[in-house]
């Protein structure tokens, strides 16, 4: 290409093949945030149509169980839209330089199986045991999990969580969630 063929700036002139042009790279889409927002939105979607089914609740109360999975299902919808226009826009998570993870490093599975044995127990107990006694277990062993050694300050801070929060959502909300062995006493 000659002076004479481009326009001042040094730009190619309209028309005129542009070769001594890098390509411009585009960054690779990351197809995982497109997975996660797809479980967003089907957790969410799943949560308001579940929330449709809650009782009324009680009589003198002002807002309805079914109002906060409302809230929170539409909220889940709304972020997996997000998400899924930022993705398709090419935005990337990034770590940030504060952070302290080794993005270099690959998944530690242990502790991802760790916590998921430590879910899966609280799904299977919650209805036997109750809330106020599984919600501890579930902090300490989520707590253990993630490298805290203090097994017993972890079960008592764990118990006054789940303790205050069963009473939060039973008194509180109106909402019964169960007491299992704690029946009685709570």
């Amino acid at each position: 290409m000659s002076a004479a063929d481009a326009v001042p700036g040094g730009r190619p002139a309209p028309g005129q093949p542009t070769s001594d042009h890098p390509a411009v790279e585009h960054p690779p889409v990351d197809r995982a945030q497109y997975a996660l927002a797809a479980v967003l939105a089907v957790i969410g979607v799943w949560t308001v149509v579940d929330s449709a089914g809650l009782g009324p609740g009680f009589a003198d109360q002002a807002v309805r169980p079914g109002a906060f999975g409302y809230v929170i299902g539409s909220g889940l919808v709304l972020l997996a839209v997000l998400l899924a226009v930022a993705t398709a826009r090419g935005d990337r998570a990034e770590g940030e330089p504060g952070e302290d993870v080794d993005l270099d490093r690959g998944t530690d599975w242990r502790t991802l199986a760790g916590l998921a044995g430590v879910f899966a127990a609280t799904v299977a107990l919650i209805d036997w045991l109750g809330w106020a006694v599984v919600g501890a277990l579930l902090f300490a062993g989520a707590a253990t999990v993630l490298g805290n050694r203090h097994w017993v300050r972890n079960l008592l801070i764990g118990a006054v969580l789940s303790v205050a929060s069963w009473y939060g959502f039973y008194v509180g909300l109106g909402i019964p969630i169960p007491a299992g062995v704690l029946d009685g006493i709570l």
